[in-house]
């Protein structure tokens, strides 16, 4: 049996505020399975955003184990990341998920994977996901050549040319902003 996956997740910091979207299609194998999945995710009352992409059941139990991490060290998301990576890669049951996530605050942005990895991005944006290089090569160039945009147009307008090129990226974004 496929898993349901695949998705392009964006997240831009870029004159003082963080936006991160995703488009809502789910695929199975070479098939639209959905068209409105919800990859983003609030979390500690809208303090942290977050975003996944890969296998959907594998992505809530990474987003459900990075919740209680964030309750165990008080609401510190690097520290969180931290351990969720420390466990994830060395858990035998969590080795095997096979997703990525990025999450967000108002200070910074994290990719995180499942190699133990925890990235914070150069140049304030992140892009997982099978059309993650389409959308952060747009988002890379609307931020050096647009500077006037904002950090949520700089996200929808990457994820809309994401979504032109990427057979597994749709034009149904939800885009979200840390408060």
């Amino acid at each position: 049996m496929e898993k349901i996956k695949s998705t392009t997740v964006l997240a831009v910091v870029h004159n003082g505020e963080v936006a991160i979207g995703a488009d809502g299609q789910a695929t199975m194998g070479a098939t639209v399975a959905k068209n409105h999945v919800k990859k983003i995710r609030k979390m500690l009352d809208g303090k942290i955003v977050t975003g996944f992409a890969g296998s959907t059941a594998d992505a809530f139990t990474l987003l459900e184990r990075f919740e209680e991490k964030l309750n165990a060290y008080g609401g510190n998301m690097k520290r969180a990341s931290i351990e969720l990576a420390k466990d994830w890669r060395t858990d035998r049951y969590l080795r095997k998920l096979e997703a990525m996530m990025i999450v967000a605050n108002k200070e910074e942005t994290l990719i995180i994977s499942g190699t133990g990895d925890v990235l914070e991005p150069e140049n304030g944006i992140a892009a997982i996901g099978s059309g993650s290089n389409y959308a952060l090569s747009a988002a890379l160039a609307m931020k050096k050549h647009a500077p006037h945009l904002s950090a949520e147009e700089i996200v929808r307008e990457g994820l809309t040319i994401a979504a032109d090129i990427c057979i597994y990226t749709n034009h149904n974004f939800i885009i979200e902003k840390p408060v």
